[in-house]
């Protein structure tokens, strides 16, 4: 068979998710069949076992490294070639589906296994990897191990990182589940190149009844934790005048960033998250609440424009109200741009697959925004059945699928080189 004919097996890639799934499952009272596998936990663990498994059983070579990212490295003819990489993550947020992420590691197991059937060698090796917390729902930023891969964030700091939601530290977590390895960060060489296949986690693609988003960039995010603090009272014996109120400037917050996102319009988006109220009881008036603001936009500038109104209104309230409130960045990251010959080369591949495309930029983070910083890289999105991620119900249709790890497959195949090899 011609290398450019190949196609995977869809129902093997299913039943790998399926499985994979299983690990940290949670389901919905109508069928839905969702996964809460953090980032550490021993679901992750469990998870990672199963992968790594999967790898060894195709014969890759396995390393873990310090930050617990893993790659699993198909050999190619040429032994001083970088690997063509593909890779995701397999960490989900609390109320996670079973194609966030996985969907690009078990895609990548797909493209080689099926390589492998077919006897086709490549001049680049094949590499799949997963990256540690890409959610950041445990740990904060998100992106952190794919950030510690390429160096932009040192592995003494990430180590160190506490959980959101508890006392643990990310290098005892790392270590207590076996997977703080003994490769150094940041990674010695560079990918030839990365290709990232992901659910859109949106709606475009289905409301514009596209199969493929040949993805153009990763907007910009903006991720703030805000305390304030504030008097804690009687919510009968204190008149509304002399209140200093956190839970009022939280909601304050809260409709105020919605508002200049819609105000800005464009790509500008935000979200409050989370939130805290203690001592969270029905008839006293809050003495702290904890929050979380999410900015993000295509535009640096414009989330800059964004950050500052934001910080304006955060400073007006506090001073109407006589609140403190203190800010700690969480996560930031500039908008980023993908190789236009990456982002060509997948339009051409779904194309000649018979498939409809759309180039837009992506919503959400990803570890392909991480490793643009040091070799070419693109993302191939497929649909989201309603636009959901982050929700149990995420679902992706079987024929989305195949077209998706199909051009993943082909783009893979144009980096690599292939050499030989096909069945006839």
């Amino acid at each position: 068979m011609n290398p450019a004919d190949l196609r995977i097996d869809v129902d093997r890639l299913v039943e790998r998710l399926e499985a994979l799934g299983e690990i940290g499952a949670v389901h919905g009272p109508n069928g839905e069949r969702g996964c809460a596998r953090l980032a550490l936990t021993d679901a992750d663990r469990d998870g990672r076992d199963l992968v790594v498994g999967w790898m060894h059983d195709l014969g890759l070579s396995v390393t873990v490294d310090a930050i617990g990212n893993v790659v699993g490295v198909r050999a190619g003819s040429d032994p001083t070639a970088a690997p063509v990489m593909i890779g995701s993550h397999i960490d989900t947020v609390r109320t996670g589906g079973r194609f966030d992420g996985n969907l690009g590691v078990l895609g990548g197991l797909e493209v080689i296994e099926t390589l492998a059937q077919h006897g086709v060698s490549t001049e680049h090796p094949v590499a799949v990897a997963f990256f540690t917390d890409e959610e950041g729902a445990r740990f904060q930023p998100d992106m952190l191990g794919s950030l510690v891969y390429v160096g932009g964030m040192a592995l003494e700091d990430a180590l160190g990182v506490r959980a959101a939601d508890d006392e643990a530290q990310l290098g005892d977590e790392l270590a207590r589940i076996g997977y703080a390895g003994p490769m150094p960060c940041p990674a010695a060489g560079a990918p030839h190149a990365f290709v990232e296949l992901h659910i859109e986690q949106g709606p475009v693609l289905e409301d514009e009844g596209v199969t493929i988003g040949v993805v153009t960039g990763v907007q910009g995010i903006s991720w703030t934790e805000l305390t304030i603090t504030g008097q804690s009272a009687h919510a009968g014996t204190t008149p509304m005048r002399l209140r200093k109120d956190p839970a009022y400037v939280a909601a304050e917050i809260t409709a105020g960033v919605r508002a200049i996102a819609r105000q800005m319009g464009g790509t500008q988006v935000a979200t409050v998250g989370r939130l805290e109220l203690v001592p969270n009881l029905v008839n006293v008036v809050a003495s702290r609440v904890t929050m979380t603001v999410d900015l993000r936009n295509t535009d640096e500038h414009l989330l800059q424009h964004a950050e500052h109104r934001f910080e304006t209104m955060c400073t007006r309230l506090a001073a109407d109200e006589g609140v403190t409130i203190e800010r700690r960045t969480l996560a930031r990251f500039e908008p980023v741009e993908f190789d236009e010959r990456m982002i060509d080369l997948v339009d051409v591949t779904a194309t000649r697959l018979g498939h409809t495309t759309l180039r837009m930029p992506s919503g959400a983070g990803h570890d392909a925004q991480m490793l643009a910083r040091v070799c070419p890289t693109s993302m191939i999105f497929v649909p989201s059945v309603n636009g959901l991620s982050h929700n149990i119900a995420e679902f992706t249709e079987l024929v989305d699928l195949q077209a998706g790890a199909d051009v993943l497959l082909q783009v893979v195949l144009e980096l690599a080189g292939p050499v030989g090899g096909g069945s006839p």
